[in-house]
């Protein structure tokens, strides 16, 4: 699966370990930023990932920031985007399954790699189960 990546610099270290468990699982990656940990604006780099999942050119993304909320808000101002905050695998599960999220927003600050990895690639195997969710799925973009 291709997939869009970005964070900004309290996700940065998260995002880079969780950028090569994907890449070397198969999957390719379009990293959009942050490259380093230096200070940055989250929208900066939210926006640019939202953008490619709403136009189509990838289908789902990851973010990652110290909360999760800053990204999470930023990537759901686009038509077409279901961003979900994810501190649990479970969460990620739901959020495909129910709401076929498809941006999953990880709180850096709150995770272990490990933890991290895990939520990503619960995100990534689950499918939409569609059903009675659809109803409720379609409604969001108005």
């Amino acid at each position: 699966m291709t997939l869009a990546i970005g964070s900004d610099h309290a996700g940065f270290e998260l995002k880079q370990f969780v950028l090569k468990h994907l890449q070397a699982a198969g999957h390719e990656v379009r990293d959009f930023g942050t490259y380093s940990a230096d200070s940055v604006d989250y929208p900066d780099f939210a926006h640019p990932v939202a953008a490619a999942v709403a136009a189509g050119e990838v289908p789902r993304g990851l973010l990652f920031c110290g909360s999760a909320n800053g990204v999470c808000i930023t990537a759901n101002k686009h038509a077409g985007v279901r961003a979900a905050i994810a501190w649990l695998p479970e969460l990620a599960e739901l959020a495909r399954q129910h709401n076929d999220a498809n941006i999953i927003c990880l709180p850096a600050r709150y995770l272990t790699q490990e933890q991290g990895v895990g939520i990503a690639d619960i995100f990534i195997a689950t499918e939409f189960e569609g059903g009675r969710h659809q109803n409720r799925v379609s409604k969001i973009d108005g």
